[in-house]
């Protein structure tokens, strides 16, 4: 039997992507399909390099090829990706940035900064192009986190306007006020000053093309939240939490600020972070030191994705002193943690970018 394009194509049409529920023909998956006799490739494009499922959707592939049309045909699959954007909006503002993501939390001291930048540095690493904003104006930790605590802006001067030039570490282009101000200097402004320093990091910045740009927002609900939400459009959310039931509540809140019709910016999912103590020396057991599966109740009572369940180990806590994050160059429960993570944080984008309307900025909020 010859094989042909045609044939291809019609075999590859029962290969479903699990998330979407369509076919990869039809989500115009398929691309340079190339035919030398009983030799067959071609190239499979996701929508994140994050893909979960990568693997199980190659094989499907080659089981479609085989099973439809020769049995004896030699299959080879590039598996590659081009990160979705569902941005509806002139772009003024960062508009080489695809995905925006909000990283937040209800109350502080729940690990949000150091769950955004290994969630960063993660993403990079399946070969995403990924940013971070550090919005936690009052207390900005990502510099610490990124060791990059004694750095100060660099500022580019072009067509007679300056622009902040993001530091790049591990892969991620990084801005912080942390950058402008002295490690010791208290920052006291009022609101509209830190929403301006926020805009300010948005609009008179070099961010270039990105995948992901994460925003790690201040603990809480208040008026950075609303400057995001109104200065560029956030694709979606990711809400952190430790499983005991005060930060939970907290998280409640936070959750149901970004599902305010006024707002109305999807939530990706919640991750459980400090979810359960594993000792060094006893690496097979868990302690529920804040209670069990708290954020995995709450993820299905308000029906939204578990991303992740990080646990609570000195190595992270380390990590983040020394600025090296904890998914750098370790193959530790933790480490394993965040990978999943940001595998199931891109997917959920995916999914939102497939199944939603477009984003857009909020206009006005009253």
């Amino acid at each position: 039997m010859n094989i042909t394009k045609e044939k291809v194509l019609e075999a590859l049409s029962y290969v479903e992507d699990p998330d979407l529920k369509k076919d990869l023909v039809t989500l115009n998956m398929i691309e340079d399909i190339v035919i030398d006799g009983k030799h067959v490739s071609f190239s499979v494009v996701l929508t994140t390099p994050a893909c979960p499922l990568k693997s199980m959707i190659e094989r499907a592939c080659i089981n479609a090829i085989i099973h439809y049309i020769d049995k004896d045909a030699d299959v080879k699959v590039n598996m590659t990706s081009r990160v979705t954007s569902r941005r509806q909006d002139k772009q003024s503002l960062l508009p080489g940035v695809k995905n925006i993501i909000a990283v937040a939390s209800g109350k502080g001291g729940v690990g949000k900064s150091t769950v955004a930048v290994n969630l960063a540095v993660s993403l990079a690493r399946t070969g995403a192009k990924v940013g971070i904003i550090d919005a936690d104006i009052y207390g900005p930790s990502v510099p610490i986190m990124f060791g990059l605590e004694n750095e100060r802006l660099a500022v580019s001067e072009a067509d007679g306007r300056s622009a902040m030039i993001p530091f790049e570490k591990y892969g991620v282009k990084i801005l912080s006020i942390g950058f402008m101000v002295a490690r010791d200097q208290a920052i006291v402004w009022r609101g509209p000053m830190a929403s301006k320093a926020l805009q300010q990091l948005f609009s008179d910045s070099l961010w270039g093309e990105l995948d992901y740009l994460l925003i790690d927002l201040p603990p809480g609900t208040g008026d950075i939240h609303l400057t995001l939400v109104q200065s560029v459009p956030v694709t979606g959310a990711i809400v952190v939490s430790t499983p005991q039931e005060v930060a939970l509540a907290d998280a409640r809140k936070a959750i149901a600020m970004f599902r305010m019709p006024a707002i109305n910016v999807p939530v990706l999912g919640l991750v459980e972070n400090m979810a359960f103590f594993i000792p060094a020396e006893l690496p097979e057991n868990k302690y529920y030191i804040f209670g069990k599966e708290g954020c995995k109740k709450l993820a299905a009572e308000l029906d939204i994705p578990l991303l992740g369940q990080i646990p609570l180990v000195q190595s992270i806590r380390e990590g983040g002193d020394e600025g090296r994050p904890a998914v750098i160059g370790n193959d530790s429960p933790s480490a394993s943690a965040f990978m999943e993570l940001a595998a199931n944080a891109a997917q959920q984008v995916a999914i939102r970018n497939a199944t939603m309307e477009a984003t857009k900025k909020v206009e006005i909020i009253k």
